[in-house]
């Protein structure tokens, strides 16, 4: 069926069928006190509400040399210039001692990676105060994806899928699930992904889940090779994505709810592949 995810066609068929043939026994048997014909109209609008959720429209990427485009449809919660303050520890960097841990986010080594803007492990990263920005730094947009935006998530610039890895929630098997829309969701159950450009520029992203998705779904193996715009995952129902780019190199594009524009009062709205959310320095 043209314009579905994967994985959403069965969704979508299996409850028209039942639908359907449960209209064709109320109309030919025994309608049951109506009963039947009322499931059978249940079933369409659940067919209904699957093929909104699992919709994958095709888009216009753009060619602009250098943009990066947003991985996610949604709102641009905030935009936020940051700086590496700690990573993941090894099992060694834990039984040193000098490991900070946090009852929410975990256990932290106190230094960054030797180059943060590669992105190798997952690192803490702390807002930087104005005046003090320094080409280590990063910018961080955080996109809110409502239940009802589509769900799949397109690569943000063309190159290669560098890494990918699995987070589950402090303490917890799978969770905590924060709602999507807090700025602590950051912390739920995510996969984080890294992409590295043609030029050898670092690009992460982070699929989060919210208080009802609980499923990310990758489509793509590491050392893939991607194009701008191109499908390589969704996460089921409403969640959150993070784009975090070199600051030194790229300058958004798009307003946040945090701005307080009165034009988007919350926050932009961006299609995944087809809305820059930045610009290359210099352009």
């Amino acid at each position: 069926m043209a314009g579905l995810a994967h994985g959403g066609h069965a969704p979508v068929l299996i409850p028209i069928l039942m639908g359907g043939s449960a209209l064709i026994i109320g109309a030919v048997i025994d309608p049951l006190y109506g009963l039947i014909p009322f499931f059978g109209i249940f079933c369409f609008m659940l067919s209904a509400f699957f093929a909104n959720f699992w919709r994958d429209p095709d888009r216009p990427i753009p060619r602009d040399k250098g943009v990066l485009v947003s991985p996610a449809d949604g709102r641009v919660m905030f935009i936020r210039r940051e700086r590496a303050t700690g990573r993941r520890p090894s099992k060694s960097e834990i039984e040193s001692g000098m490991c900070v841990t946090d009852a929410l986010t975990g256990d932290w080594f106190p230094e960054p990676t030797s180059n943060p803007l590669q992105f190798e492990t997952e690192q803490r990263f702390d807002a930087v105060p104005k005046g003090q920005e320094s080409d280590t730094d990063v910018f961080r947009v955080a996109i809110f994806m409502s239940p009802l935006d589509v769900h799949v998530n397109r690569a943000p610039l063309a190159g290669t899928l560098h890494r990918m890895e699995h987070r589950a929630g402090k303490g917890l098997r799978r969770g905590p699930f924060v709602a999507a829309y807090k700025k602590e969701s950051q912390y739920n159950e995510r996969v984080r992904s890294v992409f590295k450009s043609k030029e050898g520029l670092f690009v992460e992203v982070t699929q989060i889940s919210g208080a009802l998705a609980r499923t990310i779904v990758p489509w793509l193996d590491v050392d893939s090779e991607v194009r701008r715009g191109q499908r390589y995952g969704m996460i089921r129902l409403g969640s959150r994505v993070d784009l975090r780019v070199c600051a030194a190199f790229f300058t958004p594009n798009v307003c946040s709810a945090e701005e307080q524009n009165p034009e988007f009062p919350k926050g932009e709205f961006v299609q995944a592949g087809s809305s820059i959310l930045f610009t290359p320095i210099g352009n």
